[in-house]
């Protein structure tokens, strides 16, 4: 069935707009070009999108051109503020940006362990507060929260986790309670697989899984180009998978002896002390016997995963991925080759410690834009 002249103009519109939020300001002649339509119909486009305020002219294209083909459109940033919030075990970090996802303030504050609920949020929430009034922002359009833990993909809430702190869930819906904005709460490893796919290590992959590692030890699962969080939203729970050369098998309420008593950063942080290595610079050490030995432990999970999975690509994230670099994931991807015939590549994450806020701001950043241009085509 052909679509109707209005569900057309909404189509039309929302290619426009995604055009100028990927390529940055266009002329109605660039705008015509990229989407194939008639330059009546992209004149009409524009002026539609400027009467809605979404859009505007920025400047001029060419030093000698004038005149209305010159004239350059660009989304107008300030139409939506968003907010990116990385809550890890001790800390918070806060990202104000505006609709495009420039970044107009930046803070964090510890968490300490002995903080009770109510103080811990507290503190959270006047973080975000401050952050938003440094950044000239009158109100947030959308929230995303990156957190350890299972997601409710029914309910989109955090789910009691054994092992993090009572306040982590209780954040959620006080901010869903105390701010007139759409909050959203993530996974912290889906959070840094989309930001490694769009910004990062995993830019010219579809199918990759990330793997976690730093206090905790998970996976992300990006199939088809898309985030896949399993029918409990628990895909990528690596840390209970069971593997050799642990303590005995893990249970449901507790990961010690899976992949995580090999893995986390406290093993990471034993390995080293047994290899004599100060384990604050061990990873960047280029101590050859201690990234072996490492590269081997860390081959058992990524090989778990190729041989279900196939993904063709792994990327090392968390602080072990970060700062094992290069150099680590060579040594992973020796060590898989020898263990799995499929073949696998290893990379580090190219983001580092700021995938998670990246990946918070991005999926804040696209529910603010599929409220404002209208009906979302596929997302994550």
């Amino acid at each position: 069935m052909a679509a109707s002249p209005s569900t057309a103009r909404a189509i039309n519109d929302r290619f426009a707009l995604r055009l100028l939020q990927d390529e940055g300001p266009l002329t109605a002649t660039q705008l015509k070009t990229l989407t194939g339509l008639s330059r009546p119909t992209v004149a009409d486009l524009v002026e539609r999108l400027q009467g809605s305020g979404l859009v505007h002219v920025v400047g001029e294209s060419g030093a000698e051109r004038r005149g209305p083909n010159a004239k350059l459109y660009g989304l107008v940033a300030d139409r939506a503020h968003l907010a990116a919030l990385d809550v890890r075990t001790r800390s918070v970090s806060v990202t104000v940006a505006d609709l495009l996802g420039t970044t107009l303030a930046e803070a964090s504050v510890p968490v300490g362990d002995d903080s009770d609920t109510g103080p811990a949020v507290e503190k959270a929430v006047t973080l975000l507060e401050r952050t938003v009034k440094e950044a000239g922002a009158d109100r947030l359009h959308s929230v995303a929260v990156g957190a350890p833990g299972l997601i409710d993909p029914a309910t989109g809430e955090l789910r009691d986790s054994s092992g993090l702190p009572a306040w982590h869930r209780r954040l959620v819906g006080v901010l869903q309670e105390r701010l007139p904005a759409h909050v959203l709460v993530e996974n912290e490893t889906n959070l840094a697989a989309v930001a490694e796919l769009r910004e990062g290590a995993a830019r010219d992959r579809e199918d990759f899984v990330l793997l976690w590692l730093g206090q905790g030890v998970g996976a992300a699962v990006v199939l088809g180009g898309r985030l896949r969080r399993g029918a409990s939203g628990g895909a990528g729970e690596i840390g209970f998978l069971p593997v050799p050369g642990t303590s005995g098998l893990p249970s449901a309420t507790g990961c010690d002896g899976g992949f995580h008593e090999l893995a986390c950063a406290a093993a990471v942080e034993h390995l080293a002390a047994a290899h004599g290595l100060d384990p604050a610079g061990a990873l960047a050490s280029g101590h050859g016997p201690f990234l072996d030995e490492l590269a081997r432990r860390l081959a058992v999970g990524a090989a778990a995963v190729a041989s279900v999975l196939d993904p063709g690509c792994v990327v090392l994230a968390g602080e072990t991925g970060h700062q094992g670099g290069p150099e680590l994931a060579a040594r992973v991807e020796s060590e898989l080759a020898a263990l799995s015939p499929l073949r696998t590549e290893v990379r580090p994450t190219e983001l580092g410690g700021a995938a998670v806020l990246r990946g918070a701001l991005l999926l804040a950043r696209d529910a603010a834009q599929d409220a404002l241009f209208g009906p979302p085509a596929t997302g994550f």
